[in-house]
């Protein structure tokens, strides 16, 4: 069995987190040349008809769709593409919120985002006693943005998924690999102003606890134990019916699900975030996806922390929820970048990658039989700034210093915002994202 990628994230609630602000941070651990695109999606309505199916049996797509509904949309990314997710086809919903996400550039769905309502989404691949399936159906990844496009709260999110879970079912390969097949099952962090729910899932059973305070973190193993605030109606019968549990002991989920060689426990992550002694802001959870010490920022033979994202939800409605990525790998060498939901967003293709259409080696059967350049133009901006970070200690520490100072100014900048007694000026944040990759690319070069 493949080891899970060990990717971590966190949240944290007042009174541990800053001035009645959550603040949620993700760092995606993925195979090290593998890109991630952040891509914006607005709000959209759907043709009720609208339906893409897919013949499960041969994985030959069956398009079923409206002449006037655009099935692919490659320029721009600004609607949602009807219907079909990595793999596998499925409903379409009605109306679609308007979504950033941050994702694998060869896949459909999501490692991380946010939506307008100010939910927040991250997944996590996990290892358990019961394989996951090779069979392609939902990625978890797939299901991290279903839940977003559909849902205005964290608990909404977490029916959405757990809904499609048992329709759809999970499995396929993680990994853009033709020689292996590498499938998890998956763990989420579903986030709004008030609540965060943890899910943890195995094939279609699930259990889930919701989250109102302190700090609480997820990573690559199950952290569920007794304390579960939903779960599957049938998840207990199958633990029994597979021997995993007797039925007489306290019904204690990882202990249940884990594999036998796992430890519990795993988030060192945790410790590095709760033994701050200052209220938690998105600095500190920026310094902590940053520190590699720990674990939580990876940087292995195999994996590398390939894009990361951070967070801050106030529970004051009338202050605006604000998102930053990164778009590019490694946190400790990366600018994050500020991002607003507003009507007018511009759109950012410098970091989206190039799009390959149907001829896409991860659209094809036989899947992944040639390894496209999915780099997009802060991704590769961004290459000559890790060259000169590794290899020049002196002008290395100095580019650095001047990456986080860029970063700085953007943070005072939102600050600002948060703090402000006016109201937001949409026409003010609607290129804030398209800018701020702008001044990066520009100070690169």
């Amino acid at each position: 069995m493949a080891a899970a990628p060990p990717s971590y994230c966190f949240v944290a609630f007042p009174p541990r987190a800053q001035d009645g602000l959550v603040v949620f941070g993700k760092n995606s651990a993925r195979p090290r040349d593998e890109v991630q695109e952040v891509v914006y999606f607005s709000a959209a309505d759907h043709e009720q008809e609208s339906k893409v199916e897919a013949d499960l049996s041969s994985q030959r797509w069956l398009h079923q769709i409206p002449s006037r509904v655009p099935f692919f949309q490659c320029e721009g990314h600004s609607s949602h593409e009807e219907g079909k997710c990595t793999y596998i086809s499925i409903d379409q919903v009605p109306r679609t919120h308007a979504i950033m996400i941050s994702r694998p550039a060869w896949l459909w769905g999501a490692e991380m985002g946010a939506n307008e309502h100010g939910v927040c989404i991250a997944n996590e691949a996990m290892s358990t006693r019961e394989p996951a399936a090779e069979t392609e159906a939902l990625l978890g990844m797939d299901l991290v943005r279903l839940g977003l496009e559909r849902a205005e709260t964290a608990k909404e999110a977490l029916d959405v998924i757990v809904s499609l879970l048992e329709e759809h079912g999970q499995g396929g390969n993680y990994y853009e690999d033709a020689d292996s097949c590498h499938s998890f099952q998956s763990a989420y962090l579903i986030v709004d102003r008030d609540e965060a729910w943890v899910l943890e899932t195995v094939g279609k059973y699930w259990a889930a606890e919701k989250v109102t305070e302190g700090v609480r973190c997820i990573c690559n193993r199950l952290s569920l134990t007794s304390k579960m605030d939903a779960e599957h109606p049938e998840l207990r019968s199958y633990a029994q019916s597979q021997g995993w549990w007797t039925g007489e002991d306290e019904f204690n989920f990882s202990e249940v699900f884990s594999p036998a060689e796992d430890h519990l426990g795993c988030c060192a992550g945790k410790d590095s975030l709760e033994k701050q002694e200052e209220s938690i802001t998105v600095q500190t959870m920026m310094n902590t996806l940053r520190d590699k010490a720990s674990g939580v920022c990876i940087d292995s033979e195999s994996f590398l922390t390939t894009a990361s994202g951070v967070s801050v939800l106030p529970q004051n409605r009338s202050s605006p929820c604000i998102h930053y990525f990164t778009g590019t790998p490694d946190p400790s060498r990366s600018i994050f970048k500020p991002f607003i939901f507003v009507d007018d967003v511009k759109l950012v293709p410098k970091t989206q990658s190039p799009c390959f259409g149907d001829d896409d080696p991860a659209k094809k059967e036989p899947r992944f039989q040639e390894k496209p350049d999915r780099r997009h133009e802060l991704y590769k901006a961004h290459e000559w700034a890790r060259a000169v970070i590794e290899s020049d200690q002196e002008q290395g520490r100095k580019l650095r210093s001047t990456m986080l100072e860029l970063e700085k100014q953007g943070l005072e900048a939102m600050e600002e915002i948060l703090t402000s007694s006016e109201p937001l000026d949409p026409a003010e944040v609607g290129d804030l994202f398209y800018d701020c990759v702008d001044t990066e690319i520009k100070f690169f070069k």
